[in-house]
Parts: C-alpha cells; sequence; structure tokens
C-alpha cells in the first residue's frame, strides 16, 4: 500500500526504511528510537490495539507526524460488514494450507523454468512463452508466490518449439515486447557479460524474431500480452485476467 503511495511522489523524495516484525515491547522500544534519532514520517500497520496506541503516544511526545494503515480500513469493514474483527498478530504468518500451497507452487515454477520440465509442463496452471528476455522468469515467480504453478518456455527463431509447448491449447500466454526496448535490455545484458554485438542484440534480427512469435501465437490461438514498460505486477495481474483465472485463497 505504501509502495503505491509514493509513486504519486518524486522519485527518490522519500528514502524508506522498513521495520517488520515488532511482536514485543523491546523491538517497538528499538523501533522508537531509531525513529527518533532519523526523524521522518511513520506509517504503521500494527494489528493489536496495544502497539497501535504506544506507538501513536511516542510519535506525539517526539513530534513525529504518523498514520495508521489499517485501522480505520478494519474499521469501516467491520461496519459495513457487520462482522467484529479478532485482532490476532498470528494469523499474518500462519503456516496454513494455503500457504503449503504457495510453497509447492513456487518449487513447481522452479523445475518448470525456462524450457525445464517439458513432460509435466501440462501440469501448469499457467504457462508462459516468449523470446529471450520478455520476463518470463520473474513474473512465473511472481505468479508462483500467489499460488500458480507457473511453466515457461524460451522462444528462438531458428529452434522449433517444443512439442510439448505446442500440444497446449489453453493456459498459454505469449508474451511479447517492443523490440527497440528488446534491443536495449539484450545490449544492456551484453555489456554486463563482456559480450560483443550479436544477432542477440541486432535491431534487424530482433524485429524479425518478436514478429515470428508473434506469428506463433496466433497460429496456436494463444493470448498475446505486451510487457512494454510494464511492471511485472501488471504483467502478472493481466494473465490471470486473459486466462480467466483467480488467485488462490488461502
Amino acid at each position: 500500500m505504501l509502495t503505491a503511495f509514493l509513486t504519486q511522489f518524486p522519485k527518490d523524495a522519500f528514502e524508506l526504511h522498513l521495520h517488520r516484525f515488532i511482536q514485543t515491547e523491546q523491538k517497538l522500544e528499538r523501533t522508537v528510537d531509531f525513529i527518533a534519532r532519523t526523524g521522518g514520517i511513520v506509517f504503521h500497520a500494527f494489528v493489536h490495539r496495544h502497539f497501535k496506541e504506544a506507538i501513536e503516544q511516542r510519535c506525539r511526545e517526539i513530534g513525529i507526524p504518523f498514520n495508521d494503515l489499517t485501522g480505520r480500513f478494519v474499521e469501516f469493514l467491520a461496519v459495513a460488514s457487520g462482522i467484529q474483527p479478532q485482532p490476532d498478530i498470528r494469523r499474518l504468518h500462519r503456516t496454513s494450507t494455503g500457504y503449503h500451497q504457495r510453497i509447492k507452487a513456487l518449487e513447481f515454477t522452479l523445475e518448470h523454468d525456462d524450457g525445464l520440465g517439458l513432460d509435466t509442463i501440462h501440469e501448469a496452471d499457467i504457462v508462459l512463452a516468449g523470446v529471450s528476455r520478455t520476463s518470463k522468469t520473474p513474473t512465473s515467480i511472481y505468479l508462483a508466490q500467489q499460488g500458480f504453478r507457473v511453466a515457461n518456455v524460451s522462444l528462438a527463431i531458428n529452434v522449433p518449439p517444443p512439442p510439448q509447448l505446442l500440444a497446449l491449447k489453453e493456459r498459454v500466454v505469449g508474451l511479447t515486447i517492443n523490440p527497440e526496448q528488446l534491443v536495449e535490455i539484450r545490449t544492456n545484458r551484453n555489456v554486463s557479460w563482456r559480450m560483443g554485438n550479436t544477432n542477440y542484440n541486432d535491431p534487424e534480427y530482433v524485429n524479425r524474431e518478436i514478429q515470428w512469435s508473434r506469428r506463433l501465437f496466433r497460429d496456436q490461438g494463444w493470448p498475446i500480452l505486451n510487457v512494454t514498460d510494464q511492471a511485472v505486477e501488471e504483467t502478472a495481474v493481466r494473465i490471470i485476467d486473459l486466462l480467466g483465472l483467480r488467485i488462490p485463497q488461502g
């Protein structure tokens, strides 16, 4: 939530310090001492009333502005629904069935990264296909953290796509990107790896590769998603929407 707020301000306007898992008086005191030394603006998301009141009282004493990120929303939800909340910090980190499902999804995704595990690719909830450097792996990992079993396959214009991928008619999304941006991404990768220019980042070759992948996606009947200038989080949401999926609960 706070990250979303900060996007509305100039880049680097604020320096963000995160203090997590404050569940004891000692940790709370250490956090308050840090705030007193450094100053700034405090946002907190305490669930327990005692900790809410303690941090707010200390902020008043040292003249630090503060805001409760959860209190008003919980109160609104309680009034609107007629259901009274039952504050319990342990619920935030409980290893539920959903937690174990996300762990298994992440394991599956790592075992099916970049063309691995093709013999069981049909077991995936989502399959991402695209030429090199179209955000397949980071998007797969993010989706796995939401509980989806994801496989991704890298495509190359001179290499026939694996038959296991072509056999799938559903759950596949083809990722594409603006050729100019892809050239820039691949060139930066070559520089970081101290490689010279090759077909990999040649503008004409990259453009042909993108056009070829688009034709493949259309021929297969797979939905196409352009990831140009798109954050992984947004790409993931669009993929879920394209496939008509729902984020697993729990």
